[in-house]
């Protein structure tokens, strides 16, 4: 038997549809924080707002003197017009919950009612963060205290891949670093009929690229998965006019810590080689971004004795590979130990609109298995952390 009965499941679609009708971008998230405020109080769950911001945080009384269990959902959307056609479609030109956001959201809320029903073996912490989608809301809300006397850390994400009523668990990595980097090439410009007279950027630019592509297949083991990608290539005023200037931008992604350093330094000499191959100058910025996001055995254990409480044990699956796409989550897991799972949401003739697609939508009976999880693994990790308290 569910206990996220009718009435607590119809609430949590009303504010899931309430949220996706009105999306707020990253760091503007202010009436979202009021309508999660508003839940909450509506519910007893005690809670502050205005952390890091637009962030909210509640927090359920355990045992003094243990270890906080800490759930964490994101609450901000992106900026793409909507395309789905749902009667709740957002009313925001140009910004939508094409994320699931507004389902992690709901779902925390979810577990806030169910956790609040329980006696608690360890005190529980929600987190629900803005600016997921810059790759800063996790840090901002960090160095807002929000992870003081956490011992563990719990998050999950909808996914199309997996069907309502699956939750998919990894040991490992589950997503992957994404870092940013930016090239700027300055060669010499002159007359495209007299190219020995100068030291033309496109070339320069074009080699770079292509050398870049080497560092992936012949410098990263085969096995660690691993991504360096220019996006945008920026050069040229006119075609009889060799360019002086380039500018190339890109993302760098990968699983695992050594590999992402060893992608940074290399692209830094491979750009070092070109410039004295060609006599230009080239600038590299690496812009760190998220790390990658990496469960731990024992967390993921924990994670699937949870889910297997909630669905079963064959609802509970493993991912065949960890997603390429960066997640701030990531953050978190650098100082505690965490644990991110894969909630199933695929929506029957809607396989094809992957997350951040303005088509993009979610089975909302994920949410009832979500906060039902989400309350069987505070409840668990919980009863871990008091026994390694003594409490």
């Amino acid at each position: 038997m569910s206990r996220v009965d009718a009435i607590l499941f119809d609430s949590l679609v009303d504010f899931r549809r309430e949220m996706h009708q009105h999306p707020e971008l990253s760091w503007e998230e202010h009436e979202t924080a009021e309508r999660i405020s508003e839940f909450l109080s509506r519910h007893g769950v005690p809670h502050e707002t205005g952390i890091a911001g637009t962030g909210v945080v509640a927090d359920l009384p355990g045992p003094e003197g243990c270890p906080r269990v800490a759930l964490r959902a994101d609450i901000d959307a992106l900026p793409i017009q909507e395309e789905t056609e749902l009667p709740f479609a957002s009313k925001v030109p140009g910004v939508m919950h094409a994320c699931g956001h507004d389902g992690h959201t709901s779902i925390l809320l979810g577990a806030a009612v169910l956790l609040k029903q329980e006696s608690l073996p360890a005190p529980v912490r929600l987190i629900f963060q803005p600016a997921e989608e810059t790759g800063r809301g996790a840090r901002a809300m960090i160095g807002a205290g929000v992870l003081d006397d956490v011992g563990m850390i719990f998050g999950g994400h909808v996914d199309r891949h997996y069907t309502a009523g699956q939750i998919a668990v990894a040991d490992g990595a589950v997503n992957a670093s994404s870092d940013a980097f930016a090239v700027q090439i300055s060669g010499r410009g002159g007359h495209a009929a007299r190219p020995h007279e100068a030291v033309d950027a496109i070339v320069v630019g074009s080699l770079l690229v292509m050398s870049l592509q080497t560092i992936v297949s012949r410098e990263v083991n085969p096995a660690h998965p691993s991504v360096v990608t220019v996006g945008r290539f920026v050069a040229g005023s006119a075609p009889n006019v060799i360019a002086d200037q380039a500018i190339l931008q890109g993302t760098i992604r990968a699983q695992e810590s050594s590999v992402r350093l060893h992608l940074q330094n290399s692209i830094q000499r491979i750009a070092r080689a070109v410039g004295q191959l060609h006599d230009a100058e080239l600038m590299v910025e690496i812009k760190p971004g998220t790390p990658p996001v990496i469960n731990s055995a024992e967390m993921a254990a924990l994670a699937r004795e949870a889910a297997g409480e909630v669905v079963g044990e064959d609802g509970v699956v493993d991912m065949a590979h960890a997603n390429m796409g960066g997640e701030d989550f990531g953050f978190y897991a650098e100082h505690v130990p965490a644990c991110y799972v894969r909630f199933g949401a695929m929506v029957a003739g809607k396989e094809g609109f992957p997350a951040h697609s303005s088509r993009f939508d979610f089975d909302e009976r994920t949410m009832r298995f979500g906060a039902e999880y989400y309350r069987a693994v505070a409840l668990r990790a919980g009863q871990r952390l008091r026994e390694k308290a003594g409490v």
